[in-house]
């Protein structure tokens, strides 16, 4: 038991990294609520936790290597109890944002890379590939219960015991992390501040611009920022595309500096040659799309089902349970399976499950939810998620020596809460412009609507399309003046909008999982030795024979 002692201190952790922000997805309308914010609000704060993490999770594996991991665990972990306890006092939106957004979010830069080098340092061999292993299941099984955690917490208590709870447990961990091995730190290594700044603003460019794209349009300006009464959309064009080819040179740069770092014999941020080893770039963009793919649809589905199905959190965090369940079962199975098939075969079969499930979601997305085919989608969904899970954490690490897996662990962190951020973003972003045009448009088109409201109803629209139930739409209309046949005409045709927009929107992320087959190319096509056939101090990235099934 001692022996493991370390792994159960690890996967502790990374649950609660990983819990978090499916509480808050789950949550998401009560937490509005109470901090007098809307949908749009959260979707920002939710989209800025993981840019935080996405932005700094170089940075963090850096300060791994130069304080040692285990002082960069425990600095992480009180950074981070920190941030939970801000979270659970919020007053608002701004402190929710501080707190969880960006305290919570510097905390887990500095635990997440931690956690896969410290499982790398305290375990060999076969020992290495079930601490893994175990990792992987945790992940999945956090995923899995954060839904019902959140729902069950939120409606017969408030949310945000849920980050008391985090605080407490990360002072749990700290005062257990004393008996974690690890390597001495080089205090001597130099971390290049620009290439930080780079990083950081880059992906900050991109993804803020991705996230304003609902309200200032993608291209043509729609509601562009007005600065001393003057719109900011140089030459006609949406200061969205201006952010996001200035954040793409940014990160440009970025890469060059790490290329110039190398050549001059000085640590990177990021080690460039890293991307030359195949099955690491197809490991990395399979987390990125899984992630984009996850975090898509725990925006959205909580959305559909809470403002437009009325249901509160803990019936959402049971309608999602099937995808909960199926992740668990799969999981397991991937990971059992591991010594069968090939990775590559494996996460193939966890992308085209995951398609499959969405169709089945999109089907089930109706006025008035369909129930069994919705509850088969996310079992489905769950599966594939579950599957591309046992797979792609142990391809990452064993694709490169074990002096980058610290780096790699950082690398992993970075492209899973990108995808996590961009599939917020994106999503919700496309979802929002889409409710806006589709709502238009049935207005326009509705001949019980006088020209005078529909008039008053798109100039309204100009300031954006606010998430709200057919039974507040209705109520807006008759507060304004309007007769109950306007205000019911009008409801219905946003509640058709909604789900129109809601159903494109999803297409989205099935259209970008058939894609990422693509992707997926370069994992390992041989089975994986057997723990039982590898030598202690074995390379858990050796390979048997290749995959014929």
């Amino acid at each position: 038991m001692k022996r493991w002692f370390v792994i159960v201190i690890l996967a502790v952790s990374q649950f609660v990294m990983v819990l978090d922000s499916t509480v808050m997805n789950v949550s998401i309308s009560q937490v509005a609520h109470d901090l007098d914010t809307t949908i749009t609000g959260m979707q920002a704060a939710i989209t800025f936790y993981t840019l935080t993490m996405a932005a700094f999770m170089l940075t963090g594996g850096k300060l791994g290597d130069k304080w040692g991991r285990s002082r960069a665990f425990k600095i992480g972990s009180v950074i981070y109890g920190i941030g939970s306890l801000l979270t659970a006092l919020s007053p608002n939106l701004t402190m929710l944002l501080f707190g969880w957004s960006l305290v919570e979010g510097l905390g887990a830069v500095l635990v997440i890379p931690a956690i896969a080098a410290l499982a790398a340092i305290n375990y060999s061999g076969k020992a290495r590939v079930a601490a893994f292993s175990i990792l992987g299941a945790v992940t999945g099984l956090a995923a899995a219960a954060g839904p019902l955690i959140g729902g069950l917490v939120t409606t017969y208590a408030s949310w945000r015991y849920v980050f008391v709870a985090e605080t407490v447990i990360m002072i749990a961990v700290l005062i257990f992390s004393g008996r974690i091995k690890d390597v001495p730190g080089n205090p001597g290594l130099k971390i290049d501040v620009l290439s930080v700044i780079l990083s950081a603003a880059g992906m900050a460019l991109v993804v803020f611009g991705v996230l304003q794209s609902k309200t200032w349009g993608w291209f043509v300006p729609l509601n562009p920022p007005v600065v001393n009464g003057v719109e900011i959309a140089p030459l006609g064009v949406s200061p969205v595309t201006y952010l996001i080819l200035i954040g793409i040179v940014v990160l440009w740069w970025f890469v060059q500096r790490q290329r110039k770092l190398e050549e001059r014999g000085r640590m990177p941020l990021l080690k460039v040659g890293l991307f030359r080893i195949a099955a690491l770039r197809s490991g990395l963009s399979g987390f990125l799309v899984q992630y984009f793919a996850i975090a898509a649809l725990f925006f959205v589905i909580p959305v559909y089902l809470q403002t437009m199905q009325g249901f509160d959190a803990l019936e959402t965090g049971l309608k999602i349970l099937p995808l909960s369940a199926g992740l668990i079962i799969f999981s397991v199975l991937g990971s059992w399976l591991t010594s069968r098939r090939s990775a590559r075969r494996i996460a193939q079969l966890g992308q085209i499950t995951m398609a499959v499930g969405l169709l089945f979601v999109l089907v089930a997305i109706q006025p008035e939810l369909a129930g069994w085919p919705f509850a088969i989608g996310m079992f489905i969904v769950g599966a594939g998620f579950g599957l591309l899970a046992s797979q792609l954490g142990n391809v990452n690490m064993s694709a490169v020596e074990k002096k980058d897996t610290s780096e790699v662990g950082g690398l992993q962190g970075t492209f899973q809460n990108l995808g996590s951020s961009f599939g917020t973003a994106v999503v919700g972003s496309v979802f929002i412009l889409l409710l806006a045009s589709g709502f238009t448009a049935a207005v326009a088109e509705n001949a019980t609507i006088d020209d005078a409201t529909r008039q008053q109803v798109n100039t309204s629209l100009e300031q954006g399309v606010p998430i709200i139930s057919q039974d507040q739409a209705e109520q807006i209309v008759l507060e304004a003046g309007g007769s109950q046949e306007v205000a019911t005409a009008i409801a219905s045709d946003y509640a058709t909008s909604q789900v129109a927009a809601l159903k494109q929107a999803i297409f989205i992320v099935f259209a970008l999982m058939v894609l990422s087959l693509l992707l997926s190319r370069n994992l390992p096509a041989e089975i994986a030795a057997r723990p039982d056939e590898l030598e202690e101090d074995a390379d858990p990235g050796l390979a048997r024979k290749p995959d014929r099934a």
